[in-house]
Parts: C-alpha cells; sequence; structure tokens
C-alpha cells in the first residue's frame, strides 16, 4: 500500500493503473474510520477496483462555530485500516496542498443544499461538493463509493457530477450499524456512554416511522409526531435540528407520503450531532 501526500505524485500513481486498464474506486473519507468506512472499501475491492482511499478533514465544510479542531484524527490507525482491507493508495493531503489562499472557485448545489442540514449547516454543502469535485479531477476514479447515512450529502454529490458531467459512476452503499442499531459515524466517539445508550432511540424511531407508512399512514406531520414523542423521552436528548419527511430525490417537504420518500433526523446529544435516516417506498397511493 502506498501513503501519498501530494496531488502529482498521486496523480501519477493512479495514471500508472489506468495505463494498466485498472477500474480506479475511491472512497473519500475524513478519516476516524470505522465499520462504515471499510464497507465501503470493500464494496470496492470486490468489484475488482484499484482501490483509492483519501483522507483529509476537509476545513470548508466546518462552520465557525464547529468541531474542526476537535474532529477525530487517528491516522496511523486509519492506515493499518486501509492496508488490511488492500486498499492501494492513500491520498493523505493538507490543507495548504488542496487549497490555495486565495481560492476563488467554488462548487454549490442550490436547492438539495438549502433544506434538512443545509438549513442549520450553512456552507457545509458548499465545501462538501468543492473538496469532492477537487478529489474527482484529481484522482479520475471510475466509481465513488458514498454511505447512505449521509443521504443529503450523497444526493448532493450525485447531482453535481450529473450536471457538471463528471465521467464516473456514484455508488450508495447501505448504513451500516452497531448491534444496537446506531448509525456508525467517526462522531460516536464523542458520545458518553449514556448519551450513546439514548442515541439509539433515533433509529428506532426511524423503524416506526416506516413500519406507519408501511400500514397505510399518509399524513407526515403524524410521522414527525411521533418521532419526536419517542427522541424527546431521551434523558440526554439536546436539541433536536430536525424531524423531517421529503421526496427521496428532491428532498423537499411532502404534504402526503406517496412514492420514495427520506425520513431524516438531526438530534443532539450533549454536545454531539447525530444524523441518520431510512428510505420508504411506499408507492403510489
Amino acid at each position: 500500500m502506498k501513503v501519498i501526500k501530494t496531488i502529482k505524485s498521486l496523480r501519477a500513481f493512479v495514471s500508472a493503473a489506468q495505463d494498466a486498464a485498472r477500474t480506479i474506486g475511491l472512497i473519500p473519507t475524513m478519516g476516524a474510520l470505522h465499520r462504515g468506512h471499510i464497507s465501503l472499501i470493500e464494496r470496492s475491492g470486490k468489484h475488482g477496483d484499484f482501490v483509492v482511499v483519501s483522507i483529509f478533514v476537509n476545513p470548508t465544510q466546518f462552520g465557525p462555530n464547529e468541531d474542526l479542531a476537535k474532529y477525530p484524527r487517528s491516522l496511523r490507525e486509519d492506515l493499518r485500516i486501509c492496508e488490511d482491507h488492500g486498499v492501494d493508495v492513500v491520498f493523505v493531503p493538507d490543507a495548504k496542498e488542496m487549497y490555495r489562499v486565495d481560492d476563488l472557485a467554488w462548487v454549490s448545489v442550490d436547492k438539495l443544499s438549502e433544506s434538512l442540514c443545509g438549513r442549520f449547516r450553512p456552507g457545509h454543502f458548499r465545501g462538501v461538493a468543492t473538496v469532492c469535485a477537487k478529489l474527482f479531477n484529481i484522482v479520475q476514479p471510475d466509481v465513488a463509493y458514498f454511505g447512505q447515512k449521509d443521504a443529503q450529502q450523497l444526493a448532493v454529490i450525485k447531482r453535481m457530477v450529473a450536471d457538471l458531467n463528471f465521467p464516473l459512476k456514484v455508488i450508495t452503499c447501505p448504513t451500516v450499524r452497531g448491534a444496537d442499531g446506531l448509525a456508525l459515524s467517526s462522531r460516536n466517539r464523542y458520545l458518553s456512554p449514556q448519551q450513546r445508550k439514548d442515541a439509539t432511540c433515533i433509529y428506532r424511531s426511524l423503524k416506526t416511522a416506516r413500519e406507519m407508512i408501511e400500514a397505510g399512514r399518509t399524513n407526515p406531520k403524524t410521522i414527525a409526531a411521533k418521532i419526536r414523542k419517542i427522541i424527546t423521552a431521551a434523558k440526554s436528548l439536546n436539541s433536536i435540528d430536525y424531524i423531517s419527511v421529503v421526496d427521496a430525490e428532491t428532498l423537499q417537504d411532502v404534504s402526503r407520503i406517496t412514492g420514495k420518500v427520506l425520513i431524516a433526523i438531526a438530534a443532539r446529544f450533549g454536545s454531539t450531532r447525530l444524523i441518520d435516516n431510512v428510505i420508504v417506498d411506499c408507492g403510489r397511493r
């Protein structure tokens, strides 16, 4: 496994794999790797890809009062995980390598960036879209792998790839959960044992919501109220940013549940902000 820190060196290394007719698979990460990331690496390896993992805590997707400074960093362990799972190259740039001091060009995906987390994290998805566009240009992957847990990020990236004609395929991989149902996230390590226990109510509420829709409930307000009741019973809940039932493609609120919808939650347990979602396809009613 090769560890590379510069764009120039990475391009040369990947170019050799392209010349050998290898399919290039990219897994963009911010490090602090867990089983969710491993599932993406394994999916890429299963397809026979030349596997590239990027590890870069992207400063442009953090707001001024967010956790950039304390975001978990565990590079030595991350590299061990990558090597153990057959990664070909790990790209570990620093911020100066990825951004010039006077960068003027940014990528914004309107509408899809404005709902859900976009209402609470202004500028976040501009940072996400820009860094992914940079990585796609640097690596020139044939395939990029992302997890369903970050549903809005996934929607933004897919639309950017389509609208800007990037020659790559974006593959969605299922959310990986702990035995207690909590969606795996690098930020889960912020949680105290009690907060982690309480946070399992998020997925429990999502499962209840899915069951209600599958049983024929079509009023999103009824679904959201049930979710809120379950979550607010948790002792260590700090606040709820949103509980939303939206169209799975446009991410816009729906007045009646029909077809495919995304049920999405963002809530804080202690100071830790957690997100989760499920997609429910109830057909046309």
